[in-house]
């Protein structure tokens, strides 16, 4: 019987399959190393999906007839033909949209987005995580191919393709933040959470990509491309993913007992929870982590949106070039995402600082001191080198998040790190569109006024910083009691003995968590 059991050993498959030269390979890569890869790649593609039109829609829309008055008090450059620093007047572009109906267009992507968080928890709960997060990334990618249609169409069907895309792209951090307290260790989850800064490498990518497309083959392009590779994506993830080490087909004994034994709950456990809605709506902590990244959001969301108009309208940079700098802080941040988690991991594990206290540094680090640099941004005026230097060194600061707040999820409910996710982000998620969309109110008509730019920033440089004193208050690395729920959900097995009078069957469905980490039932 032994063949028919493949999670009793890794040298238990039928003997066919020990031939396949596949399984043999994939036998000796770990499958959280897999999983790494997948996460990684696939919040890149995410975010390619999310990004394209935000500098597409430059060449999408007809361009205005632009007055050429020049005056070095508004924006940095001067129309000329012959200046490397113009800004283009026109990039061949048809449709007839308005800016406030552009703001529209942008912006709807995250009303969904917001709503479908808690959405995502409960899908992701019930359904597990390849998934709810496969079929939204396929509901994403055949959007983005639709785009170009529905723009020549009518634009309220570009508005419902984007409400759909920013539904679907709301499940996916749920979806994933579940996967992870089933599949990796405690001592490792600082450094796999750097996995969700695959969406800057997909920014960092997008942008510069979108430019060249542009240039290229024209605006239409931009979408074909992020669509295809958004579809091709999901192939591999169905191919290769798995809700939980019990139900890999491939992973090594050795491998499934480890995050057994370091991991505190289980995939079959979390499935029969039910969710504690009540203590996680009054849980402090859960409140500090959504409340202090709705600010990092802020922050992330003026350099991600409004950071290509600032760039187009007040540094004068070409549609090229603007995608090639809009993108290029993202590509770095991510490598520094990674050294973040593992100076957070070591200063744990070596003992250096407590889990809070770690958690609140690289909080402070992605909130505080970006929320100070925008200032500087403000006042530094046209020394655009300067002006790069601090946006690349915000934008990379930004991602120390991963390695506090948003490692927070899983260490105060690793049981629930999917609805708690849900929780914060239909808090912090709100910044989405609240950033852009104030952004737009105060620069409407003035988007070449550099003083119109100074109040943006100061909003968001206080809002960076307000935000991270309640998480410094309330914030905590300790698992808290709720995450032990002692109701269970009946499932079919079980409500079936129950309605037969055999109730005295029913094996209990929780089984209690040991007093610490290491305990496993």
């Amino acid at each position: 019987m032994a063949e028919d059991n493949v999670y009793t050993s890794d040298l238990s498959y039928p003997k066919e399959e020990k031939k396949c030269l596949v399984y043999r390979i994939f036998g000796q890569v770990p499958a959280r190393l897999v999983l790494y890869l997948l996460s990684w790649s696939g919040f890149l593609v995410s975010f390619m999906m999310r990004n394209d039109i935000n500098l597409a829609i430059v060449a999408m829309v007809e361009q205005p007839p632009r007055s050429f008055t020049n005056s070095t008090n508004d924006y940095c450059y001067v129309v000329e033909e012959s200046s490397n620093n113009t800004a283009p007047l026109d990039y061949g572009g048809t449709l007839k949209w308005s800016s406030k109906v552009q703001s529209y267009i942008l912006s709807s992507f995250y009303w969904a987005y917001i709503i479908s968080q808690v959405v995502g928890g409960l899908a992701t709960q019930r359904l597990g995580t390849k998934r709810v997060f496969g079929y939204a990334q396929l509901a994403t990618a055949l959007c983005s191919l639709c785009i170009p249609w529905a723009s020549e169409t009518h634009v309220g069907l570009v508005i419902g393709l984007r409400f759909v895309q920013g539904f679907a792209s709301g499940l996916t951090w749920p979806a994933m933040y579940a996967l992870v307290g089933h599949w990796i260790p405690v001592p490792e989850r600082s450094r796999f959470m750097s996995s969700f800064q695959g969406f800057s490498i997909g920014i960092g990518i997008t942008y510069p990509l979108c430019g060249f497309l542009i240039a290229h083959l024209g605006w239409r392009s931009v979408f074909y491309t992020t669509g295809s590779i958004g579809t091709a994506w999901c192939l591999i993830w169905y191919l290769l993913a798995f809700d939980s080490p019990e139900t890999h087909p491939r992973i090594s004994l050795r491998e499934q007992q480890y995050i057994k034994e370091n991991t505190v709950n289980t995939y079959a456990n979390a499935r029969t929870q039910v969710v504690p809605w009540k203590a996680i709506f009054t849980s402090m902590p859960a409140w500090a982590i959504g409340i202090t990244t709705f600010g990092r959001i802020w922050v992330h969301y003026t350099f991600i949106i409004s950071g290509p108009t600032y760039m187009k309208s007040i540094l004068g940079f070409s549609i090229e070039k603007n995608g090639l700098l809009s993108g290029a802080p993202f590509i770095c941040s991510y490598a520094a995402s990674v050294l973040f988690c593992y100076i957070a991991d070591k200063l744990v594990t070596k003992q250096f600082m407590s889990l809070t206290n770690v958690r609140k540094l690289m909080t402070a680090l992605s909130q505080v001191v970006p929320g100070l640099l925008v200032f500087a941004i403000s006042y530094l005026g046209c020394d655009i080198e300067y002006v790069l230097v601090i946006w690349f060194f915000a934008v990379t600061l930004i991602t120390a998040a991963y390695a506090g707040a948003m490692a927070n999820v899983v260490d105060i409910a690793p049981n629930f790190a999917g609805p708690v996710l849900a929780f914060a982000q239909t808090i912090h998620m709100c910044a989405s569109f609240l950033s852009p969309l104030v952004a737009f109110h105060m620069l409407e008509g003035q988007e070449q006024n550099m003083s119109a730019w100074r109040g943006v920033f100061y909003v968001t440089g206080v809002i960076a910083i307000v935000t991270y004193a309640v998480y410094q208050i309330w914030g905590t690395g300790d698992i808290q009691s709720w995450n032990d729920s002692k109701e269970t959900v009946l499932t079919p097995e079980r409500e079936e003995l129950m309605t037969s009078g055999n109730s005295h069957k029913i094996k209990p469905a929780i089984v209690k968590n040991g007093s610490g980490p290491e305990e496993i039932a």
